[in-house]
C-alpha cells in the first residue's frame, strides 16, 4: 500500500497532493482494525489462566488489570480420586468439567497407564478440549454451542446412560447438576475431585477502588459463578456499587442471571468462554460506545 508522503502520491497540476475527501477519511476509519481505545479491563481469572486474555486485551489497545478472584490448589485429600483412576478402565465415560480438571488429573492418569481405549471422553468447554489436546487426547464429546453442563447433558451420548459407569473429573464442591441428572437417567456416577478453588487471602482492595474512582476500570470480565461471587465479596459495599455500574462481560446465561441477581445492570454475554469471544464482546462494547447517535 503506498505511503501518504513523498513522490508516490500523484500530484495535481499545481504540484500539490490532492486533498482527501470526507469519504476518504470515512473509508480509512472503516478499514482500521477495531480497538479497545485504552479501555481498562479487570481480568478476574486465576493467575495462571489469565495470560492469554490479558495479552489479547493489550494487543487490541486495552489495558489489562489482573485481579484474580480464585486460587487453584491441590485437593485436601487426593486419595479418593487416585483410587478412581486406578480402576478407570471399569468406566464407560469420563467427563472433565474444566481445563483445571484436565491439568490436575492427567499426570496421575498417565502414571496409571493413560486413558483406556474404550473410555469415552467428554468436556464442557473449548478450553477443556484444548487442554486434553495438549496431553495428546483429541477424541472428546463437546457441546456444539452451549458450553455448559446443560449443553453437555443435551448431547445424545448422555441421554441414554442406564447402567453405565461415569466418572466426573472436577474440583471440590461446584455444581451437582451433572451428578444429579445422570444419576436420574440411570447411570452410576462417581466424582474424582482433583483440585480445589479458594478465594485469595491477600488483595489490595483500596488500590483497586482508587483506580475505579479515577475511571481507570471500564469493564470487568468473569468466567464462572464462583468467580463472580468471590469478586462481589472481596469488593465490599463500596466496590459493589462500582461493579454494578460497570459493563460486565459474562460467558454464560447462568452467570448472567447470577450477576443480575446481584444488581449488576450493564451485562454483556460473550458467545462462549474463550478468550477471543471475551475480547470480541469488549470490542463490541467500545464500538457501540463510540458510534455516533443516529
Amino acid at each position: 500500500m503506498p505511503t501518504r508522503s513523498g513522490s508516490r502520491w500523484p500530484r495535481s497540476c499545481s504540484g500539490a497532493a490532492p486533498a482527501k475527501s470526507c469519504n476518504d477519511c470515512c473509508e480509512s476509519a472503516m478499514d482500521a482494525p477495531p480497538t479497545l481505545h485504552d479501555l481498562g479491563v479487570l481480568v478476574t481469572r486465576p493467575k495462571h489462566q489469565a495470560d492469554t486474555l490479558c495479552r489479547l486485551i493489550e494487543d487490541h489497545g486495552g489495558i489489562a488489570i489482573r485481579w484474580p478472584t480464585l486460587v487453584i490448589a491441590a485437593p485436601r485429600d487426593p486419595a479418593p480420586a487416585l483410587a478412581l483412576f486406578n480402576r478407570l478402565a471399569t468406566y464407560d465415560l469420563a467427563i472433565f468439567t474444566s481445563a483445571n480438571a484436565v491439568e490436575w488429573a492427567l499426570p496421575a492418569i498417565h502414571e496409571r497407564g493413560g486413558i483406556p481405549d474404550r473410555l469415552d471422553i467428554a468436556t464442557i468447554g473449548q478450553a477443556s478440549g484444548r487442554a486434553l489436546a495438549r496431553h495428546g487426547i483429541d477424541r472428546c464429546l463437546q457441546p456444539g454451542d452451549d458450553f455448559s453442563s446443560e449443553g453437555l447433558l443435551a448431547l445424545p451420548r448422555l441421554r441414554e446412560v442406564t447402567g453405565q459407569r461415569i466418572v466426573i473429573v472436577c474440583g471440590e464442591g461446584g455444581r451437582e447438576l451433572l451428578v444429579e441428572t445422570l444419576s436420574a437417567r440411570g447411570a452410576r456416577v462417581d466424582r474424582a475431585e482433583v483440585y480445589r478453588r479458594e478465594r485469595p487471602t491477600t488483595a489490595n482492595i483500596e488500590g483497586l477502588l482508587a483506580r475505579w474512582k479515577r475511571g481507570e476500570i471500564g469493564a470487568v470480565t468473569v468466567t464462572s459463578g464462583e468467580n463472580l461471587r468471590n469478586l462481589f465479596d472481596m469488593l465490599g459495599v463500596a466496590g459493589q456499587d462500582y461493579l454494578c455500574d460497570t459493563p460486565l462481560i459474562v460467558v454464560s446465561a447462568r452467570i448472567q442471571r447470577i450477576a443480575a441477581e446481584y444488581g449488576c445492570r450493564r451485562l454483556l454475554l460473550a458467545r462462549d468462554a474463550g478468550d477471543d469471544a471475551i475480547v470480541a464482546a469488549l470490542l463490541d462494547l467500545t464500538t457501540n460506545a463510540l458510534s455516533p447517535a443516529r
